[in-house]
């Protein structure tokens, strides 16, 4: 296997940080794992090194890389895998982000949605890249269990994705989201704008339009509470 440099978009392979995500990348992605490096202070060795076995996958070493890819001292598991292309389901729910612009955020929503059991997300170019380290990490590696697929536009998804009822969640929206309320829809596609902007008023329009009761306190609820909130009423509400 060539050797490992620090992460750039443009590469072909990216690689998870930590044992947790190691795991979660050779449950979910095998296929797509060149191999996995463990650093020799490492304690759990024997356990890694016997999934990599049964997989077929290829263990090294080299302690000097860790420092070179990871800015987090207690990282000692490091699976380096080729990226690929996903394509959403066409019979589930979907989360769909628009402009997602924070790799952390990013990275928490996709650990909640599929918590909650969603695991189809399409987001909206520009957005921040699925594959940078810092994203799967904050996934704790869940991206690895997910379908995540990049449109250009919401009328290109929409073009593709037609049986899911929209529900954008906007601050202006027209329905207040309550558990009470909360609407009954077999498949649902929740729909949320980035962190700084939210969605702009042509969302009114895009479907259904909520908004999450909140204090006068505070001009926003984070994208992530947000995301969980809804997920969480949408999935569980009168179940």
């Amino acid at each position: 296997m060539e050797a490992v440099k620090p992460y750039k978009k443009g590469s072909d392979y990216s690689y998870s940080l930590g044992a947790f995500p190691t795991y979660e990348l050779i449950a979910g992605k095998k296929e797509r794992v060149r191999g996995v490096y463990i650093h020799s202070g490492y304690t759990d060795k024997e356990s890694i090194q016997k999934i990599c076995r049964e997989n077929n996958i290829s263990v090294l070493s080299d302690d000097k890389l860790f420092s070179k890819v990871s800015d987090k001292e207690n990282c000692y598991v490091l699976g380096v895998f080729d990226k690929y292309t996903d394509t959403l389901k066409e019979d589930t729910s979907h989360i769909v982000l628009v402009n997602p612009s924070n790799m952390g955020n990013l990275g928490t929503i996709l650990r909640t949605a599929l918590g909650l059991g969603i695991k189809d997300i399409a987001l909206i170019t520009p957005c921040a890249d699925i594959f940078n380290p810092k994203v799967i990490r904050a996934s704790m590696g869940g991206l690895f269990k997910l379908r995540v697929q990049l449109f250009d536009s919401f009328e290109e998804y929409r073009a593709k994705y037609k049986k899911q009822e929209v529900f954008t969640f906007m601050l202006n929206g027209e329905n207040t989201l309550e558990i009470q309320n909360c609407p009954r829809s077999e498949l649902f596609s929740l729909v949320f704008g980035n962190e700084a902007t939210g969605l702009d008023d042509s969302y009114l329009k895009a479907g259904t339009s909520v908004c999450i009761p909140q204090s006068p306190e505070v001009d926003s609820l984070n994208i992530t509470i947000a995301v969980g909130i809804g997920a969480f009423l949408f999935t569980h509400a009168g179940k």
